[in-house]
């Protein structure tokens, strides 16, 4: 059984900055972050290969980054120009390795951007 585990969410005003980050305690395979609002379905943020390869959602990729480090287990998300209605309650998601239809989720982060 892996755990994700999150961190780097809280508030922020509009137009700044976070780190997100997710340490998974075993090996995963696709690792991706997930978000819901209140009141709102969850919704793909963006995933990542073991090879680097990435996808995001269209709203969120001209301001989104996700990456990761296979050696230390973890994906990270860089959010930048944060907007009110990024606020959300935020998933790491992770499907197992070797068996890829095993799902992961954490607990979530909240990242509120407000004044």
């Amino acid at each position: 059984q892996v755990q994700l585990v999150e961190s780097g969410g809280g508030l922020v005003q509009p137009g700044g900055s976070l780190r997100l980050s997710c340490a998974a305690s075993g090996s995963t395979s696709v690792m991706a972050w997930y978000r819901q609002a209140p009141g709102k379905q969850r919704e793909l943020v963006a995933g990542i290969t073991t090879r680097g390869n990435s996808n995001y959602a269209d709203s969120m990729k001209d301001r989104f980054t996700i990456s990761r480090d296979n050696a230390k287990n973890t994906v990270y998300l860089q959010m930048n120009s944060l907007k009110p209605e990024d606020t959300a309650v935020y998933y790491c998601h992770a499907r197992g390795d070797p068996n890829y239809s095993i799902l992961y989720w954490g607990k979530g982060t909240l990242v509120t951007v407000s004044s």
